[in-house]
């Protein structure tokens, strides 16, 4: 099972491969990590300008050492440089997070990405979303580096409050205990309720494992239709949430039940926003 020691290593998605050297340079702490990759990223949504084309395709750029591969060849310089936002990579929360993760294994610091909802940008909705846990030495700590402490939210968005940020396995539970409205969980109106939840489960999973998936890539038992059968969903939940709690045993189940159809093999299907949909041949394994 992923250890801390696993999590202060790159996983085949983190591994900025070729530009291991611009990663040395980054700061070693949070807020500082933060700001370099704001500074190398725009979202496709929320950055204020519509990208198309090619570079809306830049969202689905996976792996760590493409992403920074398309920034060099745009802007070549150091990646705490500042880039103007329209030369920023285009992608999503994801890729803000991974980009952290990236730089805190580097550090030596365990680091992994962790799937959910945000209660904090919409009054009324649950908006799907990826952000940094890190162990501080103390304990796991979650974080939020796509938003800019410097805001003056009224949270800390790199030590974020309980009941900020929700892990999938937890709106699932509460779904299925009837306490939440699914309905008001998801992406969009139209990728919402409880079967994108119930897949975001099995994606927080792979996250966990080390396979850092873009949020629309889909394998196994991910389906937008509810199954008649609901029991593994709630039994892989119910895992997560005793692993969150610090249940060794049921770690080490995770690991365990953590083969196909759950744990992707060497090709999965990507539902891009950009509306490209085909497989995707993965890279083996760190």
């Amino acid at each position: 099972m992923p250890g801390l020691d696993d999590h202060a290593c790159q996983s085949a998605y983190s591994d900025p491969g070729q530009y291991t050297g611009l990663i040395d340079a980054l700061p070693s702490d949070l807020p500082g990590i933060g700001e370099v990759v704001r500074n190398l990223l725009i979202h496709y949504r929320g950055g204020g300008i519509e990208f198309t084309g090619d570079r809306l395709a830049e969202i689905d750029n996976r792996w760590i050492d493409t992403l920074i591969g398309v920034d060099q060849s745009r802007n070549g310089d150091p990646l705490a440089v500042p880039r103007e936002p329209f030369n920023r990579v285009v992608g999503c929360c994801r890729d803000f997070t991974l980009l952290t993760v990236a730089a805190l294994r580097h550090k030596g610091i365990p680091a992994r990405s962790r799937i959910g909802f945000a209660t904090y940008f919409a009054a009324e909705f649950n908006h799907d979303h990826v952000v940094t846990e890190y162990w501080n030495g103390d304990r796991w700590v979650w974080a939020d580096t796509q938003l800019d402490p410097a805001d003056g939210g009224v949270f800390d968005p790199l030590d974020l409050p309980p009941g900020t940020m929700i892990s999938a396995a937890q709106v699932w539970t509460d779904y299925r205990r009837g306490l939440v409205d699914p309905e008001l969980y998801g992406a969009t109106d139209e990728f919402k309720g409880a079967w994108f939840i119930r897949d975001y489960v099995y994606l927080e999973l792979a996250h966990r494992m080390r396979d850092e998936l873009l949020l629309w890539d889909i394998w196994g038992e991910m389906s937008a239709d509810l199954p008649a059968d609901l029991t593994a969903t709630d039994e892989l939940a119910a895992l997560l949430l005793a692993a969150d709690a610090g249940d060794p045993t049921a770690e080490s189940a995770l690991t365990d039940l953590y083969t196909p159809p759950l744990r992707p093999t060497t090709t999965v299907q990507t539902l891009s926003p950009t509306g490209h949909h085909r497989p995707t041949t993965l890279r083996p394994a760190a």
